[in-house]
């Protein structure tokens, strides 16, 4: 759309709003062709603080607050977990927060603009800190909650307040990855025996680099050893077969910024349209099935035995969410996660 300052992007946003009312901020932006980013943005001085860095400080500060909810998405799942902010580390490859509740990696690279946002909603007042990507895509939120401490957000808010609360955010697009080379290129023998060589699911990364090979890709090539196509519906099979056995699992999500995972059992599932959704108390998923183009079951040998995760895709290729059963290093892999996959969703007799 045409530039616009900000006062006019806003009024533009609040009519938008008022036509569609049920319309979310991200498919508001989208209707307008602008980031969510900026639509945070042009309301500076009246529904949004512009924030300053260095985020990792910004994040250590969000143990100040208490019991919030922490949200991370994509464009087809959105992720959300009530806990607190704690145990926060951070290196020179990113961050982790690592406790039961809010568990996240982080990578910082990908957190350019950042925001503290007051909202009338139709329950009230929300309050929130939201980061974007240079994009202006979202990478991370933070809502408070009832219980919240206000005053450690508003310091936290003074504190890093940035000094230009009037211009809009300049975006710039994000490269696109490059194309998977042909598979011919590809030297499969050597990846599959470094791929047996695995010690850590982690180093499952550093071996698509090294063999520069695309994630998907590198499943197809590992297709009938460590990899099994799986049915597109695998979501809700995985969903509902923790839920009926009470099966604790680990659900992954990811956007350009951060991972967040939830540990423990699911309860209430509900599809609802092209939804299917989980809405259990202090975690909530919702994934559109109907962008979900492809499903692996993936295996990985660790110093622990091999590790099953459920790894599902959009059409462009791009990993949307991952599900493993609930494990801690230096455990072996639970018995009846691996029957769940091998029975719910591969329709197969129990795992050996």
């Amino acid at each position: 759309m045409t530039r616009l300052t900000k006062d006019e992007l806003f009024t533009k946003i609040e009519d938008t709003r008022a036509a569609t009312p049920k319309l979310r901020a991200r498919d508001v932006a989208e209707k307008l062709g602008i980031s969510e980013g900026e639509l945070v943005c042009a309301g500076l001085g009246r529904t949004a603080t512009r924030l300053k860095g260095p985020w990792s400080e910004v994040i250590t500060g969000l143990g100040n607050l208490g019991e919030v909810m922490a949200l991370t998405r994509n464009h087809a799942v959105v992720h959300e977990k009530v806990g607190e902010y704690a145990n926060i580390e951070f290196s020179a490859h990113g961050g982790i927060v690592l406790n039961h509740d809010i568990d996240l990696r982080l990578f910082l690279s990908h957190w350019h603009f950042g925001f503290a946002v007051s909202e009338d909603t139709r329950s009230g007042p929300r309050r929130s800190l939201q980061f974007f990507n240079r994009d202006g895509v979202a990478v991370h939120k933070v809502y408070l909650r009832e219980g919240s401490n206000a005053e450690a957000y508003d310091a936290l808010v003074a504190q890093f307040r940035h000094e230009d609360q009037d211009s809009l955010i300049e975006t710039s697009p994000v490269p696109a990855p490059a194309a998977d080379r042909p598979d011919t290129e590809i030297a499969r023998d050597d990846m599959l025996a470094d791929w047996a060589a695995l010690k850590d699911t982690h180093d499952f990364f550093p071996l698509l680099r090294k063999h520069k090979v695309g994630r998907q890709q590198a499943l197809r090539l590992a297709e009938g050893r460590f990899a099994q196509r799986a049915p597109v519906d695998a979501v809700t099979r995985v969903l509902e077969a923790a839920s009926a056995s009470g099966a604790p699992i680990m659900v992954f999500v990811g956007s350009k910024g951060c991972i967040q995972i939830h540990t423990g059992p699911v309860s209430r599932i509900e599809p609802m349209g092209p939804w299917i959704n989980v809405l259990d108390e202090g975690f909530n998923l919702h994934l559109r099935t109907d962008l979900v183009a492809d499903a692996w079951v993936v295996r990985k040998p660790t110093e622990d035995g091999d590790v099953t995760s459920v790894e599902i895709y959009d059409a462009a290729g791009d990993l949307i969410v991952q599900f493993f059963g609930e494990r801690k290093p230096g455990m072996t892999e639970r018995d009846d996660w691996r029957s769940l996959v091998a029975e719910a969703v591969l329709g197969q007799g129990v795992a050996a």
